[in-house]
């Protein structure tokens, strides 16, 4: 029992770094006659580590009756875009890679993901989503990259 407790701490204490999306909007791909219809979802999340930059992030919701319950997976195909949005404050130093969003793609072992790495030589912040699953994941990902002035050096932990 007390393993458990621990486990599920931890857990919520790296979820509380975690960055939460807001939906812009979004664009329907497929009709369906019973229940939501196949779209296209953009959010957005801020980075929870460095102030000054935002994520958009475009993925695939599966509509229908199995997406309406909660059960149907989504498509592993996903864009992100992150962009300086503000003067960029950094909240500490920073590994040099660090999961900054998650979100689940099916009802349970397949999860959507955001990674920011750091690349130290051209002073820039990488941000990469992919999609895992327990088993399996999916080699689709995207890329994007915001450059950090040249007079303001990534703090590498």
């Amino acid at each position: 029992m007390r393993a458990t407790q621990t486990v599920l701490f931890g857990l919520l204490l790296a979820g509380a770094r975690m960055a939460s999306a807001e939906t812009v909007g979004s664009v329907d791909t497929a009709f369906k006659l019973i229940g939501p219809d196949h779209k296209v979802v953009v959010e957005v999340f801020d980075d929870p580590r460095v102030g000054g930059v935002s994520c958009y992030l475009s993925r695939a919701k599966t509509g229908g009756i199995k997406g309406a319950i909660g059960l149907a997976e989504d498509k592993a195909e996903s864009s992100v875009a992150c962009r300086q949005v503000g003067a960029l404050q950094f909240n500490g130093k920073l590994p040099r890679q660090e999961e900054v969003f998650t979100e689940r793609a099916s009802l349970f072992f397949k999860h959507v993901r955001v990674v920011r790495m750091l690349d130290v030589k051209r002073n820039a912040l990488v941000y990469l989503v992919y999609s895992d699953r327990l088993v399996d994941g999916s080699p689709k990902n995207s890329v994007t990259a915001v450059p950090v002035p040249a007079n303001q050096p990534l703090p590498v932990r």
